[in-house]
């Protein structure tokens, strides 16, 4: 198993004092290290990307911290590097979509890791109990580098912002599919909410967790449109 903890140690130490090229850093030190590329690369992203969007949103709340921390379950002898890691990135002169673009490229073709990256996003925006606009228009334009679509957005969005949000945005299928249509979806999007799936694409086993926010949120859509169906 890979020491992600570790990995990021190294590379903050790799990295120094920062600079304009910080981004171009990480990225080639998360490809050095290809025993756990797709596990510290998914790592580095959520640290740099959160840095970045507390920029956008102004301010670092004490609830985002403490939710970033709980998120990772950071071992206290590594919070140090974690926090270097985010100031570097915070403070780098190169904007968030440079960021955004350059760890993407870290999963070519990889929409499901993209939408999980997306989706801890929210979980750390949400942290201090409203996602704020500047922080919706933020993810938006992540998502957008991303390469992700409006639909895959507003399911993740949906999920996290709209209470009362529509069943099928959060399912991810439109209200017109057949019964037999929104049920194979259901459990396919069941099946990649899987711990074991999630870590197969690079997810740390401590970030698993959203797994049990996004499986309660389907749960409950479903839910929904089966009794309004009678199914």
């Amino acid at each position: 198993m890979v020491n992600v903890w570790s990995s990021i140690g190294s590379i903050v130490s790799a990295i120094g004092s920062g600079g304009a090229q910080v981004v171009d850093r990480l990225v080639q030190l998360v490809l050095a290290r290809p025993e756990g590329t797709r596990t510290v690369g998914f790592t580095v992203a959520m640290i740099a990307l959160s840095a970045k969007m507390a920029k956008a949103d102004g301010v670092v709340t004490v609830d985002e911290v403490i939710a970033f921390r709980e998120l990772f379950d950071v071992p206290p002898k590594e919070e140090r590097n974690v926090t270097r890691l985010f100031n570097l990135a915070q403070e780098d002169v190169a904007g968030y979509e440079v960021y955004a673009k350059k760890l993407a490229d870290l999963f070519p073709y990889d929409r499901k890791t993209l939408l999980d990256i997306l989706d801890g996003l929210f979980h750390i925006a949400k942290a201090d109990g409203v996602v704020h606009q500047s922080e919706i228009g933020y993810l938006s334009h992540v998502a957008e580098v991303f390469g992700l679509d409006e639909r895959e957005f507003s399911k993740v969005l949906a999920r996290h912002v709209r209470k009362d949000g529509d069943p099928y945005e959060i399912l991810g299928i439109g209200a017109g599919a057949s019964d037999a249509e929104v049920k194979a979806h259901y459990r396919r999007e069941v099946q990649d909410t899987h711990p074991d799936r999630l870590i197969a694409r690079g997810v740390p086993e401590e970030f698993v967790r959203i797994a049990n926010d996004r499986l309660a949120a389907l749960n409950e859509a479903w839910a929904q449109v089966c009794a309004e169906r009678g199914i």
